[in-house]
């Protein structure tokens, strides 16, 4: 699936031409720069990676703390040393080289894109907030401090131990999180900038991954 890296500005709102409010969020994509172009042919050297992708990078890294190798393949595809890097499948992967760019050109306005990124930590949290539990209930009929309990874990004598899967507290957010069907409401290309509708996961510039 095609895309690009980007991240997350933050979010707005604007006005369709019918006046109608729309809540949406900017993301930042300069040009993602290709660094590797992998195949399912065999090169001349014999070797085959086995699939087909674009490998694109994005957002600048002080070379001093881009490892020896990694530096050999950035400079190997001509561009300096890169945080992120992303795998894309393209329809003219055979007009891509190394060190050609990728920016927010690929996308029109309308169109519709699935985005992924981290969502925000949120520690270690009950299961009213985890999982939306009502608790055992109210302050009456001897009830102390019960409101945000979970309740009844399950049978007793047998199996005498909790099933896997049970929805208890935990920590929550940091998951890898994809919201899908978001309209790109407007491209601001000197600007390397995409507005889409509604929210993406993520805190205020994380990385987030644009598919189209």
């Amino acid at each position: 699936m095609a895309g690009i890296i980007g991240k997350k500005i933050g979010m707005t709102n604007i006005f369709d031409e019918n006046r109608k409010h729309i809540a949406c969020t900017l993301i930042y994509a300069e040009p993602n720069v290709i660094t590797q172009i992998k195949t399912d042919k065999v090169r001349g050297n014999g070797k085959t990676d086995g699939y087909n992708a674009v490998q694109l990078a994005f957002d600048e890294k002080k070379e001093k703390q881009t490892t020896q190798p990694l530096a050999g393949h950035f400079e190997k595809a001509g561009t300096t040393p890169k945080r992120k890097l992303v795998e894309f499948v393209f329809d003219n992967m055979e007009a891509m080289k190394p060190g050609d760019t990728v920016g927010v050109e690929i996308f029109e306005e309308g169109d519709f894109v699935d985005v992924v990124g981290i969502s925000k930590g949120k520690g270690f949290q009950g299961v009213v907030k985890r999982h939306g539990f009502h608790g055992v209930g109210g302050r009456t009929h001897g009830q102390h401090n019960r409101e945000r309990a979970p309740g009844s874990m399950g049978p007793g004598s047998t199996p005498s131990r909790i099933y896997p899967g049970k929805r208890l507290a935990g920590r929550m957010g940091g998951d890898r999180t994809k919201v899908q069907n978001l309209r790109v409401l407007k491209i601001i290309p000197e600007k390397n900038l995409l507005v889409v509708s509604g929210s993406i996961p993520g805190h205020k510039g994380a990385y987030v991954i644009v598919e189209k």
